[in-house]
């Protein structure tokens, strides 16, 4: 069997020693970046697209919450970034981005070592001609004393399988614990009520039931797998609509989902968080999903960014002040005509990669380039609560007012945004090919990752 390192190895050719040069250079792979790169590598052919990303696959964000509570496995629906790029003609370097040289149109890739340190691929030069960032975020912490040391965050499918490797272990200590301490179980702390920290204590209290079903017959579900939200403004999902906050408080709390606002976290320690008020939340895990900001990285290469490190753009997504750099998604700083901030959403990175994906084919073809800024344009939020049913609004194009949306009907709405995303990477054949092999190897597995 070929082991990643090896597989790696083969992988980068001798040749990327040495510097190499294409039209377009996408550094990230996350949602935007990869539509990007997948599109314009099908519109422009061979040679003239290439993707860098730190990672050797790609799973779509929104679904880290799955991965982490076990009901998405990411070793079966994780697509190659190499099988991408064969498949839709952009060529894809791994590795970090650590130095631009904007004046020599040149980006440094970091090289990549074995677990020993040994280096297997040295540092490359990659030479541009347009290049787009699209490292998305990370967490912000936000300087909170032991946040950092003491909590998971998912910003990574690495991050996700950690915590869910640390659940099934506490699961089966809980169960052995059982028969001589009967109030044996697990806490799980939320730090933050935004969707990702909604989305993951649903996705847990669905995943729970499942685990005490097939391997730990003492524990009781709902009883012994304790889960917290802690969420510092007066309601859930506060930039959503109150309607939409309300709706998925009490799926919560129907589930057993303790929930509690108004908390200001002061600070957090190996075992239990602590509020503004003294008071003390126990954990066994604690997650932290309380903010996001762009990461340290863009500081560093020479580009204006913002108080919060976004790299600040214009109207084009052309970061401020350059000739040929280009910035989308989490990482770009880019202002509507009221003034405020393109919000950190799946949707307007795809929005942004269909932006540039339309100037940057002008631009190969020798066309003039529309003018027209690029315009967010809101087409709801959707939360999901498990495999049964999700909460959300979906905007009108006729108006600014939205239609609140939950039940079955929403949580189909849920599911097709992840299809339309593989239908931007794989077409719409082997999207639907995708879709039917999963659902049938729900019958064929557990309802959860038990390995």
């Amino acid at each position: 069997m070929i082991n990643e390192n090896e597989s790696l190895a083969m992988a980068q050719s001798a040749n990327q020693t040495e510097a190499i040069s294409h039209e377009v250079v996408i550094v990230g792979g996350g949602a935007g970046g990869l539509e990007l790169a997948c599109k314009l590598g099908r519109k422009l052919g061979h040679g003239h697209v290439t993707l860098v990303d730190r990672t050797l696959y790609h799973i779509w964000k929104p679904s880290l919450h799955e991965v982490a509570a076990g009901t998405r496995d990411i070793h079966q629906e994780g697509l190659s970034y190499q099988m991408l790029a064969h498949d839709n003609k952009f060529r894809f370097v791994y590795g970090s981005l650590t130095a631009l040289d904007a004046a020599n149109n040149t980006i440094t890739v970091d090289a990549i070592n074995d677990e020993s340190g040994s280096e297997i691929v040295p540092p490359r030069q990659i030479v541009f001609g347009r290049l787009v960032i699209a490292i998305g975020s990370v967490s912000n912490y936000f300087g909170l004393n032991g946040a950092e040391k003491n909590t998971i965050s998912l910003n990574s499918t690495e991050d996700a399988e950690y915590f869910r490797r640390r659940l099934l272990k506490l699961l089966a200590l809980a169960d052995l614990k059982k028969e001589f301490f009967p109030d044996a179980g697990i806490d799980i702390v939320i730090v933050g009520g935004g969707a990702t920290g909604v989305e993951l204590a649903a996705e847990l209290r669905e995943a729970s039931g499942v685990y005490t079903d097939y391997d730990f017959p003492r524990l009781h579900p709902d009883k012994d797998v304790r889960i917290t939200i802690l969420e510092g403004a007066p309601r859930l999902l506060a930039p959503l609509p109150e309607r939409v906050s309300n709706a998925a408080t009490k799926l919560l709390r129907d589930r057993d989902v303790r929930v509690v606002t108004d908390c200001r976290v002061a600070s957090i320690a190996e075992q239990f968080v602590t509020d503004a008020n003294g008071n003390d939340y126990a954990f066994d895990l604690c997650v932290w999903s309380a903010g996001i900001k762009a990461p340290d990285l863009l500081k560093s290469l020479g580009l204006p960014v913002t108080g919060l490190g976004q790299l600040q753009v214009d109207g084009a997504l052309k970061v401020k002040d350059s000739v040929n750099i280009y910035a989308l998604g989490d990482c770009a700083a880019c202002v509507r005509a009221d003034g405020k901030l393109v919000p950190p959403r799946a949707q307007a990175a795809h929005q942004q990669a269909d932006y540039l994906l339309a100037l940057f084919v002008r631009e190969h073809k020798g066309q003039p380039v529309n003018p027209a800024t690029y315009v967010y344009t809101d087409h709801g939020s959707l939360v999901s609560f498990g495999r049964s049913t999700s909460v959300g609004t979906l905007m009108g194009s006729l108006s600014k007012l939205g239609w609140f949306v939950d039940g079955f009907f929403a949580r189909m709405m849920y599911a097709s945004l992840h299809l339309l995303h593989l239908n931007a990477l794989l077409g719409p054949v082997r999207t639907g090919v995708t879709a039917t092999a999963s659902s049938l190897m729900k019958h064929a597995k557990p309802s959860v990752k038990l390995h």
